[in-house]
């Protein structure tokens, strides 16, 4: 039978303090100098960081003494609004009404409302072998949507690899837009390979050129170079030519016998970062490399239920889902770091 501990912000002091611990885990709570709420989820392997009244992202992941986290400009989350002004986290829930970057004629900011929330509530789930922070949070707009989002992670015994979750409820009376993605901000690893084991059918460049990203012509004729052959960027070895950011889609993404999609990104040392989804929750899916002096990030798989080039583009598509009113829907991944053991029992 499962626990459940619920939490309340104030539990949370400017040191750390232990509020669960066992042979298998611990969790502790604290208050970053900048005012933000943090919890941390430990195991044998490694440390979660989740905000778990910011958009309950996870602000940093460490496993096997590995940074999973992309390298950024803040040495502490900051309160915000929006996500611009925090941007270093290792994963946020982009959406969820708006999503992307957005266009001269978008009105929504940078991946919508949802990555720095201020959630509602936050508790902890216990049970056999796994320890889960979850949270809810409502929105509601006067004349507009209302929804409940809840988000959660969970991390097992023994393990550097986790579930992250988000179940959306439409609370409104009538349909409202729905565009989700999972964004996993992974480190940048020099030398490192994109792996799908089970294929991708096509890979394409996104062409669009985004306000923030500001083209040089190195960068804009490798792009050229790019959009023939997206395939040749099968590995990091040329960093100079990922500044500014390089974004591609994936279409036909394979899949096994239970409806997953698998991807890697193989680390020199035979080591890896690992994320597999369902297709049938997320239709879409993109990949992200940058590498500046200030922030590296190779974001090898954000699975999503649209493309991430803003609400009209996608509106445009056909990309944006209509949530029914009172209907649910629910979205999984499952990441982290595999060993080189782990990573070869993998691939078998």
């Amino acid at each position: 039978m499962n626990t459940r501990i619920p939490l309340y912000p104030t539990v949370f002091g400017e040191q750390e303090k232990i509020l669960l611990q066992s042979p298998a885990f611990k969790v502790s709570a604290w208050v970053y100098p900048s005012g933000v709420l943090a919890l941390s989820l430990e195991n044998s392997r490694g440390r979660l960081v989740v905000l778990p009244y910011q958009g309950q992202m996870i602000w940093s992941a460490v496993f096997d003494g590995c940074d999973l986290t992309m390298s950024n400009l803040f040495e502490q989350p900051r309160p915000s609004p929006t996500i611009i002004d925090t941007y270093g986290c290792f994963m946020f829930h982009s959406g969820l009404l708006r999503n992307g970057c957005p266009a001269a004629d978008d009105t929504h900011a940078l991946h919508g409302e949802m990555p720095c929330a201020p959630l509602d509530s936050a508790w902890l789930e216990v049970g056999e072998g796994f320890v889960r922070l979850g949270g809810s949070y409502e929105y509601a707009k006067g004349f507009g949507d209302r929804y409940r989002a809840c988000p959660s992670v969970t991390l097992r015994a023994d393990s550097a690899v986790f579930d992250i979750d988000m179940q959306v409820t439409n609370l409104a009376g009538k349909p409202m837009d729905l565009m989700y993605m999972a964004h996993m901000n992974y480190a940048y690893v020099d030398g490192a390979r994109f792996v799908e084991p089970l294929g991708v059918q096509r890979q394409r460049l996104r062409t669009s050129v985004p306000d923030h990203v500001k083209p040089t012509p190195a960068w804009s004729a490798y792009m050229a170079q790019l959009a023939e052959c997206p395939t040749q960027l099968g590995c990091l070895e040329q960093p100079s030519l990922y500044d500014p950011e390089i974004v591609f889609f994936f279409d036909g993404v394979g899949t096994d016998t239970l409806g997953q999609a698998h991807f890697l990104l193989d680390h020199p040392d035979g080591t890896a970062f690992y994320t597999r989804y369902r297709p049938g929750q997320f239709e879409h899916a993109a990949s992200w490399i940058l590498h500046t002096p200030d922030q590296q990030v190779a974001a090898f798989v954000l699975p999503s239920t649209c493309e991430p080039e803003g609400y009209n583009a996608e509106k445009t598509k056909g990309h944006v889902r209509q949530l029914a009113a009172g209907a649910c829907a629910s979205f999984s991944v499952t990441t982290g770091y595999l060993n080189a053991q782990e990573r070869q029992r993998l691939l078998g």
